[in-house]
């Protein structure tokens, strides 16, 4: 049996019209083929579909059920095109984003994925939240469709672009003689107690911090954990200072003080990443370009 889309249409077509030759003008085709096809499709599936007389056409009980599962396959054919379309132009589908802890207290990061969810409410957006390192993997193996990560080691598999240059902040306890200060430096910071990332958590902003303040000392971290918020609530509670990307200042608790660093080199970087030889999805790319207009200051219009 090899029963074409097009032989359904000319079916439908005349048990919709009973009449031939109307229904070879409806499908501007000559009539001596449509009833040739019409045969062609009868002999196939083994059943009269027509009773045919000189003065008129009528379906049998055999049309009549044929008719109605035409019906249902070429809708069900048109919707699945539909579908096809939609999730190829990234209406529709999955996206799946790995983000560090400080991404969404990025105003170009949050005010991306609200204005994205408004204009494509039937793509599903899976955030998982993830420190840099274990963003890696999944990215490479297709897990997660895009990271937002810290500046790190990233394996030849994986690409990125820099989407933020970001101040880092120092914060003190608010009783802590450097809170009376409009600025410090890292020099200053370094002879602090300091409450930090364990270096096991795998976080960027480890290397990247520490880094920054071994060019003036041995910094003596006494409290380490593993989240951001942990560090904050610690420092608040008077157990030693710390530093975070300016993303975090939207955090603001009465018992600490949020400072400036006064050296120029104490910022961070925020990356988008992706895998490389991966295929990418509309929906993926579409993100993508709406968070680097974001990040430019204007957004992509809506649309149409």
């Amino acid at each position: 049996m090899n029963i074409e889309l097009r032989h359904l249409r000319y079916f439908v077509a005349v048990a919709e019209e009973l009449h031939f030759g109307r229904a070879a003008a409806r499908l501007n085709i000559s009539q001596p083929p449509l009833s040739q096809q019409i045969q062609i499709l009868e002999h196939q599936i083994e059943a009269r579909l027509f009773a045919r007389t000189n003065r008129s056409v009528s379906l049998t009980e055999a049309g009549k059920q044929f008719l109605a599962d035409s019906r249902q396959i070429l809708l069900q054919v048109e919707d699945a095109a539909a579908r096809a379309a939609r999730l190829h132009q990234g209406e529709t589908g999955e996206l799946r984003i790995g983000f560090t802890s400080s991404a969404p207290f990025i105003s170009a990061v949050s005010d991306t994925l609200s204005r994205f969810r408004r204009q494509y409410p039937d793509v599903h957006i899976q955030t998982r939240e993830s420190n840099t390192r274990e963003q890696i993997a999944p990215l490479s193996e297709g897990a997660l469709d895009l990271g937002l990560m810290r500046k790190t080691h990233l394996p030849d598999t994986l690409e990125h672009q820099v989407i933020l240059h970001e101040p880092l902040l120092a914060m003190v306890p608010r009783d802590h003689p450097l809170a009376q200060r409009e600025s410090v430096t890292l020099a200053e910071l370094v002879l602090e107690p300091l409450v930090f990332f364990d270096p096991h958590v795998g976080t960027g902003l480890y290397d990247d911090i520490l880094g920054l303040l071994r060019r003036f000392g041995s910094p003596a971290i006494t409290q380490e954990v593993g989240e951001a918020m942990t560090i904050i609530g610690l420092v608040s509670a008077g157990l030693g200072v710390s530093i975070l990307p300016a993303s975090f200042k939207r955090v603001q608790l009465n018992e600490m003080r949020w400072l400036p660093i006064a050296d120029p080199e104490a910022v961070s970087e925020m990356w988008l990443v992706w895998a490389k030889h991966r295929e990418q999805s509309q929906a993926a790319s579409r993100f993508r370009q709406q968070l680097l207009a974001a990040v430019n200051g204007h957004f992509l219009p809506p649309k149409a």
